[in-house]
């Protein structure tokens, strides 16, 4: 496989205007982990308005990675382990507060499911909040309230101006120490020093032992910059700022036109070859599914053939000990399903239409069956499948006959 790890921006790269990932999106990036490829959502949301997203692509199901807090955070998604966290320092929090009274800003800082703010009622506070589903508690102490050491703090207001100069004077004022940027007009952020989405994505490529260039990477503002440009392919949104398109290798459609989904066909998912489908990977991934608890294991897959086994055992045998016939469909159907995927277009997705079967002879409890599929037709909007099932001593059990529709994402 010639891309390892995929990491992906949320808002206005991932997420469609609406704040959704639309159904061709979705489609993509779960047959891109299907064939192997990691998922890393970089966002400057805190984790937990990452999590939906990640549950959402199957990031626990799959094994991806959030970084979170524009950096600040690494969380397995699978395993819910923290693999790299750095935090601002509290003593730093009175200067914020006094900053922030001073110029009438609102201050806030995430922790757990909730917002601490001095300003619960600032619309950007309430955006926030509603945006990372997360509740806001209004505090008069700001520094005093917050008793822990936060990934990172966050200043908003309208007074755009304002931002920019207090920005300018925290560059000089917190070099060597912190980093303040804004990411949007109406916020001033500040993360501790050398955090951003490059530098704690080189941690985690560090971590796995993956090389830049077995990275892609999509995204839309100036904070993805760093990452954009670490990774072997990097790749802007429609909707990225000039500055932005002018540092990467490629730029896809934007947010609103599923730009995320034509890159992941187009750079990902077209270059995938046959040899390069991780059957043992597929195999681990599915013990939970039908497949998994049937004991279905792909052994074999090329263009216009793939091979699988099944134990014939209390799982799929019939009460007196023969192979049950609907074990016997859903291997076939198992089989036909990976082949389809195989020769489908980037673009195109995989439903399955009709299986009928012939059974031939029996085969008993204690034996391995053995499942050939062949292509036997291929058009545009459907693959016919023949699928022939053989005992552990070549004995001819079934033949099966299974059709794939064959439809374009949406």
């Amino acid at each position: 496989m010639k891309y390892k790890l995929l990491v992906l921006d949320i808002d206005g790269t991932l997420l469609n205007n609406q704040k959704e990932i639309s159904p061709r999106t979705l489609a993509a990036l779960l047959k891109v982990q299907q064939m192997g490829v990691h998922i890393v959502l970089a966002s400057g949301r805190p984790t937990h308005g990452v999590m939906p997203i990640a549950e959402k692509l199957e990031l626990n199901h799959y094994g991806g990675y959030i970084l979170s807090y524009n950096g600040g955070q690494i969380i397995n998604v699978q395993t819910g382990e923290r693999l790299f966290e750095k935090r601002i320092d509290p003593e730093w929090l009175p200067y914020f507060e006094k900053k922030a009274k001073k110029n009438g800003f609102a201050i806030f800082t995430y922790h757990k499911d909730f917002i601490l703010t001095n300003q619960p009622d600032n619309p950007y506070v309430v955006q926030e909040a509603q945006l990372n589903n997360m509740q806001v508690t209004g505090v008069d102490h700001f520094a005093e309230a917050v008793d822990f050491a936060p990934c990172k703090c966050m200043l908003a207001s309208d007074d755009e101006e304002a931002l920019a100069g207090l920005e300018s004077h925290w560059k000089k004022r917190l070099d060597g120490v912190l980093e303040a940027f804004r990411s949007e007009p109406y916020f001033l952020e500040v993360v501790p020093q050398f955090i951003n989405k490059g530098n704690t994505l080189g941690v985690l490529l560090t971590q796995l032992d993956i090389r830049p260039e077995e990275v892609v990477a999509i995204g839309d503002g100036v904070c993805d910059v760093a990452m954009l440009q670490l990774a072997g392919v990097g790749i802007a949104m429609g909707n990225a700022e000039d500055s932005v398109k002018a540092c990467v290798d490629k730029t896809t459609l934007s947010n609103e036109e599923e730009g995320v989904a034509v890159a992941v066909e187009r750079v990902i998912l077209a270059e995938i070859r046959p040899a390069d489908v991780p059957l043992d990977q597929l195999n681990m991934r599915a013990k939970h599914a039908l497949m998994g608890n049937l004991g279905i294991q792909y052994t074999y897959a090329s263009e216009g053939r793939v091979e699988a086994t099944m134990p014939v055992d209390e799982r799929t045998r019939q009460p007196f000990g023969i192979l049950h016939g609907g074990a016997t469909l859903a291997l076939a159907e198992t089989v036909a399903g990976l082949g389809s995927m195989i020769l489908a277009q980037p673009d195109e997705i995989v439903v399955g239409m009709q299986v009928s079967g012939n059974h031939m002879s029996s085969a008993h409890e204690g034996d391995t069956v053995r499942a050939v599929g062949t292509i036997i037709h291929k058009g545009r909007s459907s693959h016919v499948w023949n699928v022939d099932v053989f005992t552990s001593t070549d004995k001819l059990v079934s033949s099966i006959r299974v059709v794939n529709s064959i439809l374009k994402k949406k």
